[in-house]
Order: structure tokens, then sequence, then C-alpha cells
């Protein structure tokens, strides 16, 4: 089956073609600048990219053009819409209403409009992107696959908050977890790689990019995730502070003058590498800083991997014991030093980096051991795959519509 998946911003449209019976990926790109001017940048397998600058007014007249492209007989792969079966989106938070992946229709969408209040910067562009594709494919399958969905496993004392019991209930103010499709994706190839039955593994992955989240995955179900009620908790981040003491909100909004808006863009967008480090969100720049000697850069590394160190080791106890490590995603995949710094000093709980393997990983990258040979829990480098676990969901999803 053609599926195109979508991953909507509030100015961008990326997307990838895939055949999901070939597990092949046709054509990637992204649509920028949407509501500003516009640009594509597309790539066909086995074909010349193509860039253009367009006009895109909104994100129904991107998907047109992106539809457009795809079936361009120069740079396209398909040669019209009708090969395009289905369209799966990436949405982050399916708030308590979704705990798995779901076929579009109009109580869909009202539901999730419900979730705008607990993901403003994202829902809107998600359903901005939904309506787009339902404008630009009338009639074509589309459906929803939530970062959140995978967490839906952790037990309730995993996901609720110590709050008064009717923030929850009024406000839906829980624990929900996001890059799920990640945690689920690589989790799922680490326990192939396991040698004993899923439902006895007890994995720990760790998803760090501009964007960072650790989970731990017990016989293949979630029971605790560091992200939170959005994706602010957790690890230290690009921008985002990550988990601190709430009564600091107040004290700054107090100190500064913030109002809350202000104050959650503070959180959000000026705090991370940026805010510690005052240089850079960039893992890569921090780390070319920290070489030529920079102490707030070395400091908001050493930062980083110290929180990851504490929640291994606290979701190996949570699981009573550990199988394996996974690290995935940019900052996962391409950072030696992290993998490194994160994972030194847990000798006791079994844990021992191969040091040459992890400095040595061969592009491009692919499934790669790190652990050393006397290891007792493996650690593994899994590049993500978040793209084919939507696509793969979309079209199990409509072949049973079709079915039916």
């Amino acid at each position: 089956m053609n599926v195109l998946v979508v991953n909507a911003g509030s100015s961008s449209l990326k997307y990838q073609l895939f055949d999901t019976e070939k597990n092949l990926v046709k054509a990637k790109g992204v649509c920028e600048r949407i509501g500003i001017d516009g640009k594509i940048v597309h790539k066909s397998a086995d074909k010349e990219a193509y860039v253009a600058e367009l006009p895109m007014p909104n994100h129904s007249v991107a998907t047109s053009i992106l539809v457009k492209t795809l079936t361009d007989p120069v740079y396209g792969c398909v040669s019209s819409m009708k090969e395009i079966e289905a369209v799966g989106h990436r949405i982050v938070h399916g708030g308590p209403y979704f705990s798995k992946s779901v076929l579009v229709d109009d109580e869909v969408i009202s539901k999730l409009e419900l979730c705008r209040d607990l993901a403003p910067l994202h829902t809107g562009p998600h359903l901005m992107g939904i309506h787009g594709c339902l404008e630009a494919m009338p009639g074509v399958p589309q459906v929803l696959v939530f970062d959140t969905a995978f967490h839906q496993t952790m037990p309730e004392e995993a996901y609720i908050y110590p709050v008064s019991y009717d923030m929850y209930e009024k406000y839906h103010v829980r624990r929900y977890g996001f890059h799920g499709t990640s945690h689920r994706y690589v989790s799922g190839e680490m326990i192939k790689l396991l040698d004993k039955p899923a439902e006895e593994t007890r994995i720990i992955t760790c998803h760090l990019g501009n964007g960072s989240s650790i989970t731990a995955v017990k016989g293949g179900r979630v029971i605790d995730t560091s992200m939170g009620f959005t994706p602010l908790d957790g690890v230290t981040m690009g921008t985002r502070c990550g988990s601190i003491d709430p009564a600091i909100v107040p004290f700054i909004m107090e100190k500064e003058g913030y109002t809350p808006a202000q104050m959650n863009e503070y959180l959000n967008k000026k705090c991370g590498f940026l805010g510690v480090s005052g240089i850079s969100s960039d893992c890569r720049d921090i780390c070319e800083a920290m070489n030529k000697g920079d102490r707030r850069s070395s400091l908001a590394l050493r930062l980083l991997c110290y929180e990851i160190k504490k929640y291994i080791g606290s979701y190996a106890a949570a699981m009573g014991g550990l199988d394996a490590i996974v690290f995935t995603a940019g900052i996962g995949e391409n950072t030696p030093i992290v993998r490194e710094m994160a994972t030194d000093g847990l000798e006791f709980l079994g844990i021992k980096l191969d040091k040459d393997a992890n400095n040595n990983v061969k592009r491009p990258i692919t499934t790669t051991c790190l652990s050393a040979p006397d290891s007792k829990v493996k650690i593994y480098l899994i590049p993500t795959n978040e793209e084919l676990v939507i696509a793969n969901d979309t079209a199990e999803i409509v072949s049973a519509m079709k079915k039916a």
C-alpha cells in the first residue's frame, strides 16, 4: 500500500511516501514557510532533488503542491493521486481520548480539538495538516497515530501527579509521555535482538534529540517515561528546561514580571542547552565549544548525561532489573560522548560500554551493538523510524476498513 506520512508543524509540512508492502520510502520532502511565502524541498528515490519557491498561504495549498510534486513526471514517483491509498498523520498529543491509532472521522476531529489546551503548540498545526489533506485528497482514508498512545500502559502510580485529584478529573492533569512511535519502534527492534521471550524483557529506550525522553519498557509495555503532562518535562533539552522545582516558576515570574505566556515561552525556548551554555541549543555546537574549553557548554552536556544516568538507575529499579539500553534520535545516534558519559560508572548494574565500538560507529548508521562482551546489559544504537511505524499503522487500519 502507498501511504503518505505527514508531520504538520505551524509553518511546515514534512512528508514521506511509503510502499508498505516493500518497506520502501518512495519519496520524502518538506513544505516550508507555509503562511509566509512557501518553499518545497522534495526527493524521490533515484531521481534528482526538486527545490522550488511557491506560494503556500495555508496547509491545504501546501498539501496540493506536495501531491502535485509526487505525481510530477520528472520529479515524482507515482503517476496519479489514485496511487496514494492512505494518509497517516503524526499527532503529538492524544490526551485521555486516544490510546491507539484511529481512522479520521468527524468525531475523532472533535476529540482532537479538545487536545488544543494540552498541546497548544502542536495540535493546531496537526489539525491544519489534517484539514489540508482532506481538502487536497477527498475520499482518501486518513489515520492519526499518536505520540502518547504507546505510553497508555503506564500504571496509575506512574502517571498520576500528586496534585489534588480534582485537577486530574477536571483537566486531565497526568503524565502522558511523548516520542511514543520512536520508543515503540526501537524497543520492538531491541526485543528481537534479546534471546528471551518478549514478555520477560526489560528495556530502557533513550530518545535523545532537540527534544528528549527516556522510557522504561517491561515486557513490551511502557511502565514509566520521563516526559509528562507536556513535552517540557524530563531531561534537559535543546531549549526546554526539563524537570525543575515547580516553585521556580512563580519565583521567576514574580522577579521578572513575566505573564504565564511569557513564562511558558521562557521554559520552552530559552532554557536547556541554550540557557545553560549561552551559546546554542544544538548539541553539535555544545560539543565543539566544550572541546575548546568552554565551561558552560561542558556543564550543559554533563547535566544532560547526569540526568540520563539517574533515569537509567531509577528505571532499572522500577523494572526489577535491566536487559538492554537503546540510544536513538539525533543526539543518541550521533554523539558518542553522550552515550559514554551517560553510562560511565554504571558497571555495578552490569552496564559496560565498549568505548572502541562506541567511538567508531560506521556510516550510514545501522543497528549497532555498543556493549562490551562482558557487559550483562546490552547497549545498542538503533536508528529510529517513526515514519515507518505511522505508515504500518495506517496500512493496517485502512486494510481492515476495506475488508469490513
